[in-house]
């Protein structure tokens, strides 16, 4: 686990947050529950059958012991009633709603919004369009906010890249093939987070295959508009684009190829052109470079819920966690 998860955990001890960890009967979270409980950093909830859960922990050796458990398949009627009129535009009746809320995402955030929890954590086994959907159904976006978006926190270790080579990538996660606007908005949003997590300034670079014009295609023109919305709507905020990857982050090539760029060659906000890029990349970097990769964080949703990777591993689910109680504490 790195130095700067440890920092977010230290961050989650100020003010104890409760976070719903909707898979409740998957090992890795019940893995997860035991280290959270271990080093103190959150108060977390499991979802799921009682019985199976305490058979899963006995078996391999996990203190779960004093955690909150709970079954959804019991139902909640204040969850129903509530889910039933969120979504009565629709058409959902009472008795659809009783029915829909036993579904552990729909669960869990039902628990968000009410107050129950302050934020939940999902994704080991589910897609993260699963996720995703029962949050914008019953949490909506945040203020402000004109879409939602997903990053990964990278971590890479022995880097002096970045801020000590730890990075926001984004979207990796939820917005295929965004138009310039959107792009623009995940600037912003990734920016935001940034300062949120890490405590420092932004450096935001909006990347390509192409620097400053060097190549010409619709891809560079969306990167090269993206940029220019997010100035306007964000002065105050260090952008620039469009820049291919050694320019954003590499000083020397940045003197070469982009002298005149605000960045300088430090960016730790890489903004990508489509999911393709930023999954590939995210990717590439976790694996080629041992980075450690949390995420997909959401962003934009009014309340903290985050997905995973289902090729996480339960301490990145603490990880997950931790940045989730640190979201919980500014939202």
């Amino acid at each position: 686990m790195s130095a700067f998860i440890d920092k977010l955990k230290e961050r989650a001890k100020e003010d104890i947050k409760t976070i719903v960890l909707a898979e409740g009967e998957e090992l890795r979270t019940i893995q997860c529950a035991g280290i959270v409980k271990k080093e103190g950093y959150a108060k977390v909830i499991l979802l799921g059958n009682p019985e199976k859960i305490n058979s899963i922990a006995a078996a391999e050796k996990i203190d779960i012991d004093g955690i909150e458990i709970i079954n959804p398949e019991n139902g909640n009627e204040e969850y129903a009633e509530l889910f039933a009129e969120l979504r009565k535009k629709k058409g959902v009746t009472l008795e659809q709603a009783r029915e829909t809320i036993k579904d552990p995402l729909y669960y869990g955030n039902m628990m968000v919004k009410t107050g129950a929890a302050d934020g939940m954590v999902a994704g080991a086994v589910n897609s993260s369009a699963n996720v995703i959907r029962p949050s914008l159904q019953i949490l909506k976006t945040a203020p402000g906010t004109k879409l939602v978006s997903a990053f990964f926190m990278m971590i890479v270790p022995d880097c002096t890249y970045g801020c000590n080579g730890t990075f926001i990538f984004a979207d990796c996660g939820l917005n295929q093939d965004p138009n310039a606007d959107e792009v623009s908005e995940i600037a912003i949003s990734s920016a935001k987070s940034y300062r949120q997590l890490i405590c420092d300034e932004p450096k935001i670079a909006m990347l390509s295959y192409s620097t400053y014009g060097s190549a010409k295609s619709d891809l560079v023109t969306k990167m090269q508009e993206a940029t220019k919305l997010a100035k306007e709507k964000a002065p105050e905020l260090k952008i620039d684009g469009e820049l291919q990857l050694d320019a954003a982050i590499v000083e020397s090539v940045a003197r070469q190829k982009a002298p005149s760029s605000p960045l300088e060659g430090q960016a730790n906000v890489l903004v990508f052109p489509n999911l393709d890029a930023g999954n590939i990349g995210y990717k590439l970097t976790q694996r080629l470079a041992k980075a450690e990769a949390y995420g997909p964080i959401l962003q934009g949703i009014a309340k903290p819920v985050n997905d995973l990777s289902r090729g996480c591993v339960a301490e990145d689910i603490a990880g997950v966690v931790a940045i989730t109680a640190v979201q919980a504490q500014n939202s």
